[in-house]
């Protein structure tokens, strides 16, 4: 998420990246148990569940302010482009990056063409 601040709430929760031991030892605490949260994150075990939650509140919080600064049809193309939609011909991982924005695949798929025809015209391939 571009616009997501996610370093207050790690840091509020000890949570922390680590991918390997001489990353993980500096940072943990010997009395703590960690949870492997995925992707080298690691989060105390009795703060999960609230780092889950606030996690999803700013993800909320950027999702509606990037929606509110770039519209849905500027998300869809940003996204297009990111997922090399016009080289692939595949929108699924765009469908699925603006989910969190509440745009479709319908919605996606109209705008589409008009992306495609884009980079067809200004040889993005």
């Amino acid at each position: 998420m571009q616009n997501a601040n996610f370093k207050p709430i790690l840091e509020s929760h000890g949570a922390f990246f680590a991918f390997s031991l001489k990353q993980f030892d500096p940072k943990a605490s010997p009395d703590v148990k960690y949870v492997d949260m995925g992707g080298g994150l690691l989060c105390p075990k009795d703060k999960v569940e609230s780092l889950t939650e606030a996690f999803e509140v700013e993800v909320k919080r950027a999702a509606s302010e990037r929606l509110e600064k770039e519209g849905k049809r500027g998300i869809i193309w940003y996204e297009l482009g990111n997922h090399e939609a016009q080289i692939t011909g595949d929108i699924t991982d765009t469908v699925e990056a603006v989910e969190v924005y509440g745009i479709t695949a319908e919605e996606v798929r109209a705008v589409w063409p008009e992306y495609f025809q884009h980079c067809v015209d200004n040889d993005c391939f």
